[in-house]
């Protein structure tokens, strides 16, 4: 065998290992379910941040099987000084996002997804920064149905949800969000 044949395999069974490694981490990426109550706990999920950024967002659906509504808050995150449910909408043109006072509600019968673009979990103050391939956990408080830590996966940057690579990009760029090429202003914490 030529020694340019042995590059070729080597770099070959390099590549099939890259791609292995990859689709491991993709199937590591899926979460697990959790129930709390009446309410279940779908899909959680959260997005890698860049270096020096100050917050997070996290994504999961939440479904009320109950017959009375309930309220969602964010009582806790290993990964941030605070966790809260943020709420976004359009005014004047611009995107803005701020927390939902009270809680999310959910009445009954009813799935809320929180998905980039829309409500979501937002970790403020980072500890450090959330990366590709590790979870975050962070304790959901119901007002009714009580209390439940669930842990986040994180996927790449931009990631649209999990197993997904493109679309759906946010980014902190100092006090703006950047979505899509568009503008959101948060409004102070």
């Amino acid at each position: 065998m030529t020694e340019s044949m042995c590059k070729s395999i080597r770099g070959g069974l390099a590549t099939a290992l890259a791609l292995a490694a990859t689709q491991l981490a993709v199937v590591g990426a899926h979460a697990a379910d959790y129930d709390v109550g009446s309410i279940h706990i779908a899909q959680p999920w959260a997005r890698a941040t860049p270096k020096g950024a100050s917050s997070g967002a996290g994504y999961l659906t939440v479904t009320n099987n109950g017959t009375a509504a309930d309220r969602l808050t964010c009582a806790g995150s290993d990964a941030a000084a605070q966790c809260q449910i943020h709420t976004m909408s359009m005014e004047n043109g611009v995107m803005k996002m701020r927390p939902v006072e009270g809680g999310l509600e959910i009445k009954p019968g009813e799935t809320v997804t929180l998905k980039p673009g829309g409500d979501h979990m937002m970790f403020v103050s980072l500890k450090h920064p959330l990366e590709t391939g590790n979870a975050v956990a962070a304790t959901l408080q119901f007002e009714k149905a009580g209390s439940v830590k669930v842990e986040l996966p994180v996927v790449a940057i931009g990631a649209a949800a999990p197993g997904v690579t493109t679309g759906g990009g946010t980014m902190m760029q100092g006090g703006t969000m950047m979505q899509g090429g568009g503008m959101m202003q948060s409004t102070k914490h």
